[in-house]
Parts: C-alpha cells; structure tokens; sequence
C-alpha cells in the first residue's frame, strides 16, 4: 500500500475518527486506526464498539486533487501515535507506504516515521446498513435538535435506557426526547418524504455529544438509517455508526400537564442572567435550588438563600402573569440549562401548582418543550 496525501485533509479526518477510538476498549486491536486506500480514496476508521467512524477522503474533488500515487492496500497503525506524527510534520503533503511486513513509512520532507503495523483482517467488520429505510435532514438541524434535548439524558447508569435521547419517527413528525427523571426536553420537526416509521430509537447521549462535534456546519444534509440495533448518520465524507440502547423507553407524553394555573412570558435572556446570578448563593445545597415568587401581574422575585453563606434576592419585571399566585422551588442548574437550550428571545413558562412539573416554551412555538420538577422546599 502507498499513497501521497495532502496533510490538512489527513488531519481532519484522522481527528473526526480518534472520537471514537478509546485507549480502554477490551479488544486490543481497536486501540488502533484502519487505513484503507482504494483507487478513488482513502477511508479512515476508528470504533470502539459503541461508536464507529468512518472518514473519505476522495482521491479528488471538484477538480482538486487530495491524493495520488495510489496502491491499494489496508492496514492498521497505532492511535496513540499516528495523530501527533501527522500534526507535526514539516511539509503540505504526507506519503505513506507500507510493505510485506507490514512496516509503514511517513515520510514529509526530511521526517521519516518508521511504525509497525497490524494485519487489518484482524480489525471487526462494522456492521453494513441498508440505507433504503432513511430520511434526510439539514445538519443545521440536526444540530439543534441534539444540542436542545442531549443536555437532560442521565447520567446515572441505574437506567441505562436514561442515558439516551429517545428518536421517534412518526406521521412526519421527527421528535427528540430525553429526560433523566427530574427534568425533560423535547424537540420536534416535521419530515417530509420519509420511507420509514420507527416509536423506540434509543441512541445513547454519549453518541450524539460526539455526533454534534463532528457534524461539519459546510455540507448540507445527513442521511440517517436505522435498523434493530444501530443508527447510521451519513454525510458526502463521513458515516457515523452508533449502537442503540436496549429496553423501553418510558411513555414521557403523560408527564406532560394539559392545562395550567399560572403562565408567565419573559425575556429568556433576563431571567437566565437573574437565575445564574441568584444560583450564586445556592452553591452549596445540593440541588442549588432557587425560588420564584410571582407579584401582582408584571413583576416576579428570583431569590436564594443559603444559611450558611447568605441571601439573593432579585425583581424582574415580566411581559405577562396570568392565573394564581405563585411560590415555586427549582434547581437552577436545570432551569439553566432549559433557557440556554431554547434559542428565542422569549419564552412562555406554564405551572400546575407548586409541586407538579412546570413546562418552558418558546413563544409561539411549540415545536420546542423543557420540563422540569420543581423542588420541595419547607
């Protein structure tokens, strides 16, 4: 196998697939990187059995050329050290050869790498997706929809099936949900031209953290495939395979109350600034719980106190308060992460009372939900 490649494409991909490559896997071989060199291009891969990862890089694109001198072979080198070898060569391109005993050259310039390989038949085969049942959707999207439900997954694996963010596709209505028990978020889209249904898609959080930072914002949409166990999200130059949670995930729509006693609609901005500032105090509980006091129709009072440390107290004024009075404890931490993850100017918050769960929106958009328990506080 040889190849000459243009280093800042090499880097790239070589950094979109060491997300997946873990130095803790039990099989030993997944410590390292397959290469794979066809006449058309180059393949990285890396996997740790819960995530793989592929990246193409094409021999040439729109008439600029990422690799030549091709001579097609695979092989495996070892991911501790291949990636900084890469970062730090001297020049724009990288030839790489490998010969019968599966000794790899790097040369760049004057630097030459000598490494041991390993044999690729010894690598996993990933699995192959039928990629007929699957819908297509912009990254952009995409994106919003992990960075806006991804953050409530648990973290506690006493609920495996909590770890990760339940996918759901049905009447053309693509939803994201998680919930860790205490809180939940929820993001639907319509989908149109979809050749597939599917209710219980858990993918784990983990997945879709990593999935988000290697989703490059230039190339348009993202194929995704499910089957019975795993989920493929597909890019021009990139395949992103994770497994997918086993279990049931829970019916979240119960939780959901339909009416309300109490509705506010305030500058998301405000009231995130207010709360982080009155969460200062509340450090050292361990919920860092605050409380909100509504007053007459225009005005809430954000406060904290803490014994030991001291009291926040701090007035906002509100576009609108309709309903009940209202006393009501939270986590900040929670109530911090809702408002960051909804991208509007304004938002509507919907209570029950001052023990049911209360429910944050966008104004006028109901494709976006946060939901969160309030805490007893006496």
């Amino acid at each position: 196998m040889k190849f000459i490649i243009q280093r800042d494409q090499l880097i790239a991909g070589v950094q979109d697939v060491m997300k997946a490559i873990s130095s803790r896997t039990v099989i030993p071989i997944l410590t390292g990187m397959k290469i794979e060199a066809k006449q058309h291009g180059i393949t990285l891969t890396g996997s740790d059995s819960d995530i793989s990862i592929e990246s193409y890089i094409p021999a040439e694109e729109d008439g600029v050329v990422h690799v030549e001198q091709i001579e097609e072979g695979t092989i495996i080198l070892q991911a501790k050290y291949f990636p900084d070898i890469v970062r730090k060569l001297p020049e724009k391109t990288v030839e790489i050869e490998v010969d019968a005993n599966l000794k790899v050259t790097i040369r760049s310039g004057k630097a030459e790498f000598n490494l041991n390989g390993q044999d690729a038949e010894e690598y996993p085969h990933l699995p192959k997706l039928e990629t007929e049942n699957s819908f297509e959707m912009s990254i952009e999207l995409l994106k919003s929809m992990i960075k806006q439900t991804v953050f409530a997954v648990s973290t506690m694996e006493t609920r495996p099936i909590l770890t990760g963010v339940n996918l759901k596709l049905a009447n053309n209505v693509l939803s994201f949900t998680a919930t860790d028990s205490h809180r939940l978020a929820k993001r639907e889209i319509p989908v149109t031209d979809a050749n597939i249904e599917f209710q219980q898609v858990v993918v784990p959080g983990k997945s879709l953290t990593e999935l988000y930072k290697i989703l490059d914002d230039s190339e348009e949409t993202v194929e995704i495939s499910v089957t019975n166990n795993q989920i493929l999200f597909r890019t021009k130059h990139l395949n992103f395979l994770s497994r997918l949670l086993d279990g049931n995930y829970p019916e979240t729509s119960r939780l959901i109350p339909e009416q309300s006693k109490t509705k506010l609609q305030v500058k998301t901005k405000e009231l995130l600034s207010t709360i982080d500032r009155a969460s200062l105090l509340a450090k050292e509980e361990r919920n860092n719980v605050v409380r909100l006091f509504t007053q007459g129709d225009s005005v809430i009072e954000i406060s904290s106190n803490s014994p030991e440390v001291g009291t926040v107290v701090e007035e906002i004024s509100v576009e609108l308060i309709e309903g009940e009075e209202l006393k009501i404890s939270f986590s900040s931490k929670y109530m911090i992460d809702a408002l960051k993850a909804i991208e509007y100017d304004d938002v509507t918050i919907e209570f029950t009372g001052a023990m049911r769960p209360f429910v944050i929106r966008p104004l006028n958009d109901d494709s976006i939900l946060q939901l969160i328990l309030p805490v007893r506080t006496y």
